[in-house]
């Protein structure tokens, strides 16, 4: 049976159908929002997996290009691997649902988000992720939601929900939040500087647009929800629990109080191949059982250091930032380089520039898009000590590197008026003890200004952490792998001195209210000024001169209706001011050429090339020309590349002329001046007056 249900949502209507497509699927709704339409399914294995100790979720967003009326691009004419902006889109909807399962839960699980349809103003998102929220609903996976997602703008000073594609152009924030019955579970998104006051109360404004949407979902599940499915939770032998803290609990503290993270992890290490060699030589299940006992104390362990001694692992207090060094224009031949560590986490970061040809150019669902700022962020299993397989970039890889480019490009110079260069930034983790993704952004600042991109300022990033045990908490600065795995909440911030550039919170427990949320972003703010201090004492300001190994892009103005001589018949003129100079020449629309070469002698003889081939006439102005047609009434001589000007015979001489041939022939050179330009463009010149004269 089709069931319809539809509410305004920001002021348009928002539609959820159930019942008519996917029926197979144990959940499966269809969301329209405009004429924005996305399937959400949601399908578990028949069978659990045993073993898990983690939930076996997959979520796939897939944007179907036939939505927006295309045919795909390349030689296969379809859909292939997922673009980066379906990677990040699937993160989106992931990190709200996952905390939502029941604990135990250990059937593998997929939601599937398709775009069918797309009206270029709502968002797809924001559909999918409701529609993935449904479709879990109304199935009998045991999913504690429902949750909702809803974007948030400000435009001329006022907080906006939904704003359209086109509205969020004009927006000086832009917000993704997703929240459930508990309160808010994700946000990600980046501002122009935007104070913490601003971000607290979008938040507050997001959570009251989220409840419309959650009222509706909760009528969908009550009418249309199948039973839950039951998840036994595999209880803990009592007996088992009082023999590991007897033989541990002391050395677990012990070995807790270690700052160093590798010493650390190798003497956890020797004490659960203690407590296996023990209790469970021979025993696969008990060894599984003994390892939870162990991070379970670990885990209460941490917490009640920080609650009650408000002592870290690492010995800091919870606003104490971790020691910081910054180097700058360590690789010789690279463009711009920077080394930030702090702490544990170290990132090296290389700025690279290119011309217009090194564009990204990106067929998405809106059309074709071009980026000319990228940041890259790699993480190699050297990093935390590990042996794998070197990979393309996976999830992580490509959310951490949006989330600091995010963070970054907002204190680029704005269009390529100011800075025509296509930029690449390159962040290698070469080790990870929490927030490298923050560690990004600070080397990123740092390895920019070291290029030369003047950039308005430097940005830095830090991470926040908080421990909450009913009424008490702590929030932790800058904190660390542990303190994230075992921590409630992770709070990624970016900022200048001036605002919040971009952010990223995930919440894994409910009842985090604004007031902490305000003090999480004060507590983020004092360490971000911290850490900028310590990045402007290494480099305060782009360096003047770019690297020489870097192009030099010089930009000329031609007259528009010139850029035609610029190119030649079928590129002719272009193609030729290439070969003879080995430069990259890229003409605009309105005129702008930019040359660009490493070396600054070809630069300058393309210019000259360039200059020669849209000169103008100057009337009074002698040049050296070649007669190129000889007529009755005079000669035609070319006074420059494509340019010619006519010396009527009255023109030739001081004295009568009576034919033409008599003074000149096809191929002289002659030197003549310009006496008049008409209305038409035609150009008149005289032999005659330039007799006796020399040219300058």
């Amino acid at each position: 049976m089709v069931k319809v249900y539809e509410i305004d949502y920001a002021g348009r209507p928002f539609r959820i159908e159930v019942g008519k497509m996917a029926r197979q699927a144990n959940g499966s709704c269809t969301v329209r929002y405009g004429d924005t339409v996305v399937l959400a399914t949601a399908c578990r294995a028949p069978r659990p997996t045993a073993g898990l100790d983690f939930v076996p979720l997959t979520v796939n967003y897939m944007e179907m290009t036939y939505a927006a009326g295309k045919i795909p691009g390349g030689f296969f004419k379809r859909e292939g691997r997922p673009s980066e902006r379906e990677v990040l889109c699937s993160r989106l909807i992931d990190r709200p649902l996952r905390p939502l399962f029941k604990e135990g839960y250990n059937y593998e699980t997929q939601i599937v988000a398709t775009v069918l349809s797309v009206d270029q103003e709502n968002d797809p998102e924001i559909a999918a992720t409701i529609g993935a929220s449904v479709a879990l609903g109304i199935s009998d996976i045991p999913f504690e939601g429902p949750i909702a997602s809803v974007r948030i703008g400000m435009i001329d000073g006022s907080l906006v929900c939904n704003p359209g594609l086109s509205r969020q152009r004009q927006s000086s924030i832009d917000l993704l939040v997703a929240g459930g019955g508990a309160g808010i579970i994700m946000v990600e998104g980046g501002a122009k500087g935007a104070s913490e006051d601003t971000l607290i109360s979008a938040l507050t404004f997001a959570q009251e647009n989220l409840k419309g949407v959650m009222e509706l979902q909760k009528r969908i599940i009550e009418e249309c929800g199948e039973k839950k499915l039951a998840v036994e939770v595999i209880k803990t032998d009592p007996a088992l629990v009082e023999t590991v803290k007897g033989m541990c609990a002391g050395k677990l503290k012990e070995a807790l109080s270690i700052t160093t993270k590798i010493e650390r992890y190798g003497r956890i290490g020797e004490i659960k191949e203690e407590l296996l060699l023990a209790l469970a030589p021979d025993s696969e299940e008990k060894e599984k059982e003994i390892l939870s006992i162990l991070e379970d104390l670990r885990y209460a362990f941490m917490r009640k250091g920080i609650l009650e001694e408000g002592m870290r692992v690492d010995g800091r207090g919870p606003k104490d930032i971790r020691e910081i060094s910054c180097e700058v224009g360590l690789l010789p031949r690279t463009h711009g380089s920077a080394l930030f560590t702090r702490g544990e986490t170290q990132a090296m970061v290389v700025t690279t520039l290119g011309t217009s040809e090194d564009e990204q150019k990106i067929d998405a669902l809106s059309g074709w898009e071009y980026k000319t700022f990228m940041l890259h962020y790699n993480f190699p299993p050297f990093s935390v000590g590990e042996v794998k397989f070197l990979r393309g970039p996976g999830r992580r890889e490509i959310g951490h590197g949006a989330l600091a480019e995010r963070g970054v490009s907002k204190i680029l110079p704005e269009g390529d008026v100011e800075f025509p260069y296509t930029i690449r930034v390159v962040s290698d983790i070469l080790e990870s003890n929490g927030s490298s993704s923050m560690a990004t952004v600070c080397g990123a600042s740092l390895s920019l200004m070291d290029a030369g991109v003047p950039v308005r300022c430097h940005v830095a990033g830090i991470a926040m952490g908080l421990i909450k045990e009913g009424e008490r908490y702590t929030v932790l600065s800058d904190i660390l792998g542990d303190e994230d795995h075992l921590g409630d909440m992770d709070f990624k911030v970016a900022g200048t001195s001036d605002g919040v550039t971009a952010l990223q919170m995930d919440i894994k427990i409910g009842g985090v209210t604004a007031q902490i949320m305000r003090e999480a972003l004060y507590q983020a703010r004092e360490g971000r000024l911290l850490i900028l201090k310590k990045m402007e004492e290494a480099i305060s300001k782009p360096r003047e001169a770019l690297s020489v190994y870097a192009p030099r892009i010089v930009t000329i103005q031609v007259r528009t209706d010139k850029i035609k001589d610029v190119i030649g018949p079928g590129g002719k003129n272009i193609k030729a001011i290439v070969q003879e100079t080995g430069v990259k020449i890229n003409v605009e629309d309105d005129g702008r050429v930019n040359i660009a070469s490493v070396d600054e002698d070809a630069v300058k003889r393309a210019i000259e090339m360039v200059r020669r081939l849209t000169q103008e006439a100057e009337v009074g102005k002698l040049y050296m020309g070649k007669v190129r047609k000889i007529m009755d009434f005079g000669a035609f001589v070319e006074i420059f590349p494509g340019t010619d000007g006519l010396i009527h015979i009255s023109q030739l001489s001081q004295e009568r002329v009576k034919d033409v041939r008599d003074v000149l022939k096809e191929g002289d050179e002659v030197l003549v001046k310009v006496i008049d330009v008409d209305k038409d463009g035609k150009i008149k010149l005289s032999r005659k007056e330039a007799l006796g004269q020399t040219l300058s």
